[in-house]
Parts: C-alpha cells; sequence; structure tokens
C-alpha cells in the first residue's frame, strides 16, 4: 500500500514513529509485515523507522521485527535481551563480583546478567563454577577458573541453557555426587513481595535446586523486573542473602526484602 493512500499514511514521520512505537510496546513483540499492514506504509519505511528507533533506545530491532523494551514480558531470545538494559546489567555484574573471593565454589545460572558477571569475574583466580550457561565458557576468563563445569540436559535454543537436575555422577550409570557451592548467583525475571520468579517451569526448578546448594544466594535483577510476577516461582524472599540490582526498590517491596533479611545492594 502507497504511504499516500491513507490518513495514516499521511501523517508526519516523527508523528507515525511514536505511534509505532507505542504500538510496539502495547503488543510486545511485532513483524515489519504487521506494522507495514497497520500504518499503511512500505516495508521499508517500518525498517527505517524501527532502526532509528532502536538507534534512540525505544525499542529493540530483530530479524523481521521489533520488542519492546517496556511492554509486555515475552520470553525473548538470548540475541535480544543482550541488547537490552547494557548498563544496568553491567553495574549489577560489578556489585555481583564483589561478593565472590578467589579460591570459592560458585554456581551461574542463565541469562544475560550472568554472562555480564563472568566477565566482570576476570581478575579473580581459583574459582571452581558450576553453571547451565552454555555462553560463560567463552565469556569467563581462563585465567580466573581452576575448574569449570556445564550442567547437563535439555538445551533451550532461546536462552543457550540446559535445562535439568543441577547434579553430577562419576561415571556412566554412577551415583549421583552431592555437590555444593559458597555463593549461588541467579539472574531471575521478576522480583516482588511474593518472591522470585521466572517464565519457564523448568529454568525456576534448576534455579531453586542451585539456592539450596548454595551456602549463600545472591539474586540478580535490574530495576526493570522489580514489581513484578512471573508464570513460575523460584522461592520466597528469605531464601536469598543479597539482591543486587542497579536502584533502590520501591518501598513496599523494600519493606519486604528488609523483612525477608535480604541484604539489597545498588551502586
Amino acid at each position: 500500500m502507497s504511504e499516500n493512500g491513507t490518513g495514516r499514511g499521511r501523517r508526519l514521520p516523527a508523528g507515525r514513529k511514536a505511534d509505532l512505537a507505542a504500538f510496539v510496546a502495547e503488543s510486545g513483540q511485532v513483524t515489519v509485515a504487521a506494522l507495514s499492514e497497520h500504518f499503511g506504509v512500505s516495508i521499508d519505511t517500518v525498517r527505517r523507522d524501527l532502526d532509528q528507533l532502536d538507534r534512540e533506545g525505544v525499542l529493540v530491532r530483530t530479524h523481521g521485527g521489533a520488542v519492546s523494551i517496556e511492554g509486555p514480558r515475552t520470553d525473548r531470545g538470548l540475541d535480544v535481551r543482550l541488547r537490552m538494559q547494557i548498563a544496568e546489567k553491567e553495574s549489577i555484574a560489578k556489585l555481583a563480583a564483589g561478593l565472590v573471593a578467589d579460591g570459592t565454589v560458585i554456581m551461574l545460572n542463565a541469562g544475560t546478567t550472568t554472562l555480564a558477571v563472568a566477565r566482570a569475574l576476570r581478575d579473580h583466580r581459583e574459582l571452581t563454577i558450576a553453571t547451565n550457561n552454555l555462553r560463560i565458557p567463552a565469556e569467563i576468563s581462563p585465567k580466573a577458573i581452576r575448574d569449570l563445569y556445564v550442567f547437563g540436559g535439555a538445551v533451550r535454543t532461546i536462552t543457550q541453557a540446559t535445562t535439568g537436575p543441577v547434579a553430577f555422577t562419576m561415571n556412566a550409570g554412577g551415583s549421583e555426587v552431592d555437590i555444593r557451592c559458597d555463593l549461588a548467583l541467579i539472574a531471575v525475571g521478576a522480583v516482588a513481595t511474593t518472591g522470585y520468579s521466572t517464565s519457564n517451569l523448568g529454568d525456576a526448578a534448576m534455579m531453586a535446586d542451585m539456592m539450596q546448594r548454595a551456602q549463600h544466594t545472591a539474586i540478580l535483577a535490574d530495576s526493570s523486573k522489580m514489581g513484578r510476577r512471573l508464570f513460575a516461582q523460584v522461592a520466597t524472599l528469605e531464601r536469598a542473602d543479597y539482591l543486587v540490582t542497579d536502584t533502590p526498590p520501591e518501598p513496599e517491596l523494600a519493606d519486604a526484602l528488609a523483612q525477608a533479611g535480604v541484604q539489597v545492594l545498588t551502586p
């Protein structure tokens, strides 16, 4: 359809882009073709608008469309999440790395925030790390680790991580080895007064198991995840020792965390 064929198409570009951004925010995720049809403009025009809105940080451009930064939460792919809240994740990672002592055993779950933590551990030494995050072996400095273990299980391609038991066996058909760690660093999808949650049942079970095997637990979540509740509960607030985030939580959540004995760490 021609851009001059409808009243919508004749709108000023600035107004159209604002409407487009609002539509993506409301939808959560949308394709270029759907936007072209909805606004009555060409696919090339939509692509140019999306590229500009991505550069401005209004949304995240994806192959064939865009996703919202602040709209409804969908199970976004890793390539999209790597481009969201970058500064916040880096500040969280720096704080989280400060909780890790050289020579200790830590567990890291899947997520882009834990990938930032892995990079922030570059000056550490003699760490033993167990993770379900398939990207961590490529992200962490070899100088930082003594041993690195990756949990087996089914691979979720959208997160590039495994889901399954937090367990290892000595050999094929052998008995399970009881594993423990000094600190579990767990990135979650949401934090509310009811506890920590995520969008996938398998991920939730794995996070909970990691926490149960840890002497201490630090929950990692940027401010966009505060006051939200997702599908699968991971644990109640008191199951963690620390919440590492980029800005202080709202008063109601802050009070609940304090009552649960959770220390909130912010830059």
